[in-house]
């Protein structure tokens, strides 16, 4: 691969590979677990899905519990540093 490709370019490969590898991930979760999803023709043919459950758990997954706990911050040392500073 050293031929025909600078070192320079191999970040941006990472960054790119990264990127699709999150894109294909979110497409593959919407396709088999998202409730609006119609794959099914059975599914297809209904005007309206009685899911409320299926709709909440999909919202509510482990991620999203998880940061709800947690406070808004990113980098939340830097910004008490910051702030106590005055």
């Amino acid at each position: 691969m050293g031929r025909w490709m600078k070192p320079e370019v191999y970040p941006l490969l990472a960054a790119m590979g990264f990127v699709t590898s999150v894109c294909v991930f979110q497409l593959t979760r919407n396709i088999m677990i998202n409730p609006d999803v119609r794959v099914n023709k059975t599914h297809r043919k209904m005007g309206v899905l009685e899911n409320e459950e299926e709709g909440e758990k999909y919202s509510e997954h482990s991620l999203r519990r998880f940061l709800r706990t947690r406070p808004p911050e990113i980098m939340p040392t830097i910004n008490h540093f910051f702030s106590q500073h005055k």
